[in-house]
């Protein structure tokens, strides 16, 4: 939507502070230009009252010209208003003064701003999920009217294909209410030490239940350590971070998933071989149903959820996560999540923590 910016008119009034200095330079210039029109109409023979009306009109022209500068930018806000209520946010305000109007007008645009960003996730949210909830319940659709018209049999194979449909229509209705609930701020965090080996081995075993035909290795440094965070979150991050691994590495490639305990937190790694991300989706690889091209054209490309997860559940810890370069080829989801680091099972902190890659 392109935004419709007024062009900045000429002010005389803009440089000045302060409304109320406005309105005094306004006064004063009133009475001057009234004082010198009537003595110059008295200099120049005219009638008394006739140079006072006409010394009052100008003064009244020289309020209208000075005022009506002041107070346009209220007049565009009514109108952007008003289109906004019809659901038009592209309209903006003339903010060019410096007193409090030019205050309120620029953080009108900022709140239109906000405004037009969130309708426009709320469309694509709306066209994203039709998309994505379209094509399995098209495939169950088809596979049904088969079975019904008795042009299909209700064989093995027929009965798997319709449980995979299901299971991604499952799969897409659990991301969205994680996603919801976790912008929403209603998911609280339980903090708790924590094992990391065998969460990390868990959110491996799920994927590795489904034949990929892609090996997954876990390393942990140092071994045994424990980290006190929330576990049922961040094996919700790994898990989402090794299944994205998974889905773009080509067969008999492997996927690496590596904890390192860190001076002031814990470091999880995910690094595939697959084609990599490029630089200019680097960030927007986290964005809600963002997919790279090389994933839009594969049909077996997940919905653009589990990684606007992963971030989500990383900054609720006060973490980071992004993606890197793997050498030779590939991509690395790294994710730092801050907090207490002990030996498993005990309480005392590792001594010899290290702080790579920092």
């Amino acid at each position: 939507m392109e935004l419709k910016r007024p062009h900045p008119p000429e002010r005389p009034l803009d440089p000045l502070p302060t409304l109320k200095l406005k309105l005094t330079v306004v006064i004063l210039a009133a009475v001057a230009v009234t004082v010198v029109v009537f003595w110059a109409g008295i200099r120049l023979g005219v009638w008394p009252s006739l140079a006072g009306v006409v010394a009052g009109l100008v003064a009244l022209a020289v309020v209208f010209v000075l005022s009506r500068g002041m107070t346009s930018p209220l007049r565009e806000m009514v109108a952007a208003s008003e289109a906004m209520a019809r659901g038009d946010f592209s309209n903006r305000v003339t903010a060019t003064s410096h007193d409090e109007i030019g205050t309120l007008a620029r953080s009108f645009n900022q709140m239109a701003d906000e405004l037009a960003q969130t309708d426009r996730l709320r469309r694509d949210l709306v066209a994203n999920v039709s998309h994505e909830l379209r094509t399995p319940i098209t495939a169950l659709q088809a596979v049904l009217e088969n079975l019904v018209d008795g042009v299909a049999t209700a064989d093995p194979e027929t009965l798997r294909t319709m449980l995979a449909q299901a299971e991604r229509l499952g799969r897409l209705v659990e991301q969205l209410l994680d996603l919801s609930r976790l912008e929403s701020g209603t998911i609280p965090l339980e903090r708790r030490a924590f094992d990391v080996g065998p969460m990390l081995e868990h959110a491996v075993r799920e994927t590795q239940l489904r034949d990929t035909g892609v090996d997954i290795e876990v390393e942990v440094v140092p071994v045994g350590f424990a980290l006190e965070a929330d576990p049922e979150r961040l094996h919700q991050v790994v898990a989402n971070l090794v299944e994205n691994g998974v889905r773009h590495s080509p067969p008999r490639s492997t996927v690496v998933v590596r904890a390192t305990a860190l001076a002031d937190g814990a470091r999880f790694e995910v690094a595939d071989q697959g084609p990599g991300i490029l630089d200019d989706e680097a960030d927007r690889v986290f964005e809600r149903f963002y997919r790279s091209d090389s994933a839009r054209s594969s049909s077996a490309g997940g919905a653009g959820l589990g990684l606007a997860i992963a971030r989500w559940v990383v900054e609720l810890h006060g973490g980071e996560i992004h993606a890197e370069h793997n050498d030779p080829h590939g991509c690395r989801m790294v994710a730092d999540i801050p907090g207490r680091v002990v030996r498993a099972h005990q309480t005392d902190p590792i001594p010899h923590l290290i702080n790579e890659g920092r």
